[in-house]
């Protein structure tokens, strides 16, 4: 490689360096993925660095801490020589001005469909049987920052495996319009099969859950007045069955941090309350009562119903709604906290939907990562990724070759 950089004209691709240094226990390089992805400028005009270059920098340097397009040139700049052990950069480090350019031109959809199989190779590699023996909950987000500059905030939905911490896929809400069209189309992209589906109430549309079986997954949606004769029908049910001893439940308490929290989940055949011809195969509704205690103030209680095509118990239904709210907290507040993406002022054309992909990019590396025994957080480990070149080449599954 040290040889062939001395003469650029000897390389046909300067990624193929990348991608051939990937971890044998790693299945498919990221890197390799990438030229699925088209070049968005014209040839006519000319072009002074390399597409895919500009697209390992950016990969690279949002996992190296890097959370404003300003951060990611001044962290290529300072680490030039390091990314020239893999890349030519004929024309050295591209400016702040092309690198905005590149995310605002470049094709979401595109990006979004070579992350979902990148991202899938991952899965494949950390699961026993290829697939997740699990939930996957979809859930949105609006990117706050991105509505600066008299454009409309986005919202983007994402799919996320509750059990291996990872992002599956996104996908942007039109404009002027909601969820509803969007979990479709996400939902479309997926490989969906065997899996439970979670989604609140949102996306409780009699469409969505036929389109879930049809792929072979399994849904628990959250139940509300958008679907008022189903609610009422699954209200009167548990009032009916209220005391029973020999109704389903499970009883949970949690302390930490100040507070209590006690749950109890419900669960009752849908036999005879749930028309199947509306919501195709469903087997379960449920119900979940929780109250929070802080301090001496007890909150009212909350009451929440759910129905499911998949037999569960109470404790599997109080652990998969458990496991769908714990995106707030695993993948919400992380984008907010460790990527700064609310606070990011990015919002023209592409760029933002493009950031939102590159940060779930690092965010799935990094918890990819099994190798650091020290169970650091992922604060913590976007900074060694960008103080240590070792860790950032182990984390992005590459050897140094030179």
């Amino acid at each position: 490689l040290c040889t062939h950089l001395v003469d650029p004209s000897k390389i046909t691709s300067t990624l193929v360096f990348w991608a051939k240094s990937v971890s044998a226990t790693q299945r498919g390089s990221l890197m390799s993925y990438l030229d699925e992805i088209d070049d968005p400028r014209k040839p006519s005009n000319g072009t002074l660095h390399d597409f895919r270059e500009i697209l390992v920098i950016l990969i690279a340097a949002v996992l190296s801490d890097c959370d404003t397009v300003e951060d990611i040139t001044f962290w290529a700049r300072t680490k030039e020589a390091w990314l020239r052990r893999f890349l030519v950069l004929k024309n050295g480090i591209p400016s702040e001005e092309t690198f905005l350019r590149i995310l605002r031109a470049l094709d979401p959809k595109q990006f979004e469909s070579m992350f979902r199989r990148w991202v899938g190779g991952v899965v494949g590699a950390l699961s026993d049987d290829a697939g997740l023996a699990g939930t996957i909950a979809i859930d949105g987000k609006t990117v706050r920052g991105s509505g600066t500059g008299g454009e409309s905030a986005i919202h983007m939905v994402s799919a996320f495996a509750t059990e291996l911490g990872l992002v599956l896929g996104q996908e942007k809400v039109a404009a002027k319009s909601n969820e509803i069209t969007a979990i479709p189309e996400l939902l479309e992209a997926l490989s969906i099969k065997g899996l439970l589906v979670t989604i609140d109430a949102m996306g409780c549309q009699k469409s969505i859950a036929k389109q879930i079986v049809a792929k072979k997954g399994d849904y628990l949606l959250m139940v509300k007045g958008n679907q008022p004769k189903l609610l009422e029908a699954i209200e009167i049910a548990f009032i009916d069955q209220h005391g029973v001893e020999s109704v389903d439940r499970s009883t949970l308490v949690e302390r930490g941090h100040g507070r209590t929290v006690g749950q109890i989940a419900s669960v009752l055949s849908a036999k005879g309350i749930v028309d199947p011809a509306d919501w195709p195969k469903c087997v379960t509704i449920g119900r979940i009562d929780s109250m929070r205690v802080v301090g001496d103030k007890e909150s009212d209680l909350e009451r929440r119903y759910y129905i499911s095509s998949r037999a569960l118990t109470a404790a599997q239904l109080a652990a998969a709604v458990r496991a769908h709210w714990g995106v707030e907290n695993r993948l919400h507040w992380i984008l907010d906290v460790s990527f700064s993406e609310d606070a990011s002022t990015v919002a023209k054309d592409n760029a933002p939907q493009n950031l939102s992909m590159l940060r779930k990019i690092a965010l799935n590396i990094i918890r990819a990562d099994k190798t650091d025994t020290r169970k650091s957080s992922l604060r913590l480990k976007r900074k060694g990724a960008a103080w240590d070149d070792g860790v950032r080449e182990r984390m992005l599954g590459i050897r140094s070759i030179c």
